[in-house]
C-alpha cells in the first residue's frame, strides 16, 4: 500500500503493523515517527540498526516473538533499512503479530528495490515515500517558529535559515534549536547573528562517532550513529575525519612501539593532543597495532571510492564500514 507523506496522518497506526519510510528527507521521516508513533508507545519504544538483526538473526526474533515481550504493545524502528532485511520482514508479515509494530526508516531506494516492491504490493503494509521540502515549506516552519517566539524577522534572514537546511526539515530543527538557545531573554536577531549561528563547520557527532569507532567502542558508535541522520554530504565529512584521526593513530603507533609508554608518547606528540582527547586517544593506541592501523588508512581510501561512486547508498556504505571497524579484533 502506497502513501503520500501528508496523508500519513489520516491512517490509523493500529490498523496496520508494518510501514517503510523511505527518501532522502530525514528530518520528515522522524517527525512522523516523533508525533504518530513514539507518542502513542512512549516507553515502548526500541531501536535497531538493520546491521545488528542481521549479525544476530536469532537473538531478534527470540526478542520479539518471546511472551515477555508482549506486556504492552511495542514499536520496533529499524533504522539504515535495505533489501537485506526483506526475507526477515516477510516472515513477520507472515505471523500477523498483532501486538506490534514495525517501522522501517531507508534512505532513497530505486523503484526495482525488493523491500519497496514488498510494502507496496502488500495489504498489510504502508510504503511511504519522503522526499525533499521545498524552500516553501521550509520557510513556512521558519516564519511559524520566529512568530510563536515574538521575535521580528526578515524574509531575508528566513531565506537564509531555509536555504541552509538543504530540504531537509531536520535540518532546519537543528538550527532553530541553535536560534532558541541564542534568543533567550532577547527580542530581536540579526542577520549576522544567524550567520554566525547556522550551519556551522564543527560537526562534534563526527569527531566523537569517529573516536568511538577507534576506540572499539561498538555501543557507542552504533547509538551516535542512530542518533544522527547523515546527509549525503555529511559522508564526506565522516570519512575525512576518520583518515585525519586513522593518519594521526598512525604515527602515534609507532611512537608507542619505541617508548613503550602511553603517557611519554601522548604528551611527546606534535600537534599537542588536547586534555579532554587523551583517555580515548590512549583506548585507540591500545586496541590499533601500528600495522593495523595502516592497513586501515588504505581500507578508508578504498571505501571513500565506494561512497563517491555509489552515492546513493553512500550512508549504508560508511556505516556498514564503521560498524565493522568498531568491533574488528586486531592483532
Amino acid at each position: 500500500m502506497i502513501l503520500k507523506s501528508f496523508e500519513i496522518e489520516k491512517i490509523k497506526i493500529e490498523d496496520k503493523n508494518f510501514f517503510l519510510f523511505y527518501g532522502e528527507n530525514q528530518g520528515h521521516k522522524n517527525q512522523i515517527i516523533e508525533e504518530k508513533f513514539k507518542k502513542k508507545y512512549k516507553e515502548n519504544t526500541y531501536y535497531y540498526d538493520e546491521n545488528e538483526i542481521l549479525n544476530n538473526e536469532n537473538n531478534f526474533f527470540n526478542n520479539i516473538l518471546s511472551k515477555s515481550f508482549f506486556e504492552n504493545e511495542k514499536l520496533i524502528v529499524i533504522n539504515r533499512a535495505t533489501d537485506k532485511i526483506k526475507k526477515i520482514l516477510e516472515e513477520l508479515i507472515e505471523k500477523k503479530i498483532q501486538d506490534l509494530v514495525i517501522v522501517l526508516n531507508a534512505n532513497t531506494l530505486e523503484k526495482k528495490s525488493k523491500i519497496r516492491s514488498l510494502f507496496e504490493k502488500s495489504k498489510d503494509a504502508v510504503c511511504v515515500p519522503f522526499y525533499e521540502d521545498n524552500n516553501q515549506t521550509l520557510s513556512a516552519i521558519v516564519s511559524n517558529f520566529f512568530r510563536e517566539k515574538k521575535i521580528p524577522i526578515s524574509q531575508l534572514a528566513i531565506n537564509l535559515i531555509a536555504q541552509r537546511a538543504r530540504g531537509d526539515r531536520q535540518n532546519i530543527k537543528n538550527e532553530l534549536e541553535k536560534v532558541a538557545n541564542f534568543i533567550k531573554n532577547k527580542n530581536k536577531i540579526e542577520i549576522q547573528d544567524l550567520l554566525k549561528l547556522t550551519n556551522l563547520a564543527e560537526n562534534y557527532n563526527v569527531s566523537e562517532l569517529i573516536d568511538c569507532c577507534l576506540s572499539k567502542n561498538k555501543k557507542r558508535t552504533i547509538n551516535i550513529l542512530n542518533e544522527n541522520n547523515y546527509s549525503l554530504e555529511d559522508c564526506i565529512l565522516i570519512i575525512r575525519t576518520f583518515l585525519i584521526k586513522t593518519k594521526r593513530l598512525i604515527k602515534l603507533s609507532k611512537d608507542f612501539s619505541k617508548t613503550k609508554n602511553l603517557d611519554i608518547t601522548i604528551s611527546g606528540f606534535k600537534p599537542p593532543i588536547f586534555w579532554k582527547e587523551k583517555d580515548v586517544v590512549k583506548q585507540q593506541i591500545k586496541s590499533w597495532s601500528y600495522k593495523d592501523a595502516e592497513d586501515l588508512m588504505y581500507e578508508i581510501n578504498t571505501i571513500e571510492l565506494l561512497i563517491k561512486k555509489y552515492s546513493n547508498n553512500s550512508i549504508n556504505i560508511l556505516s556498514d564500514f564503521i560498524i565493522k571497524k568498531s568491533s574488528t579484533i586486531n592483532s
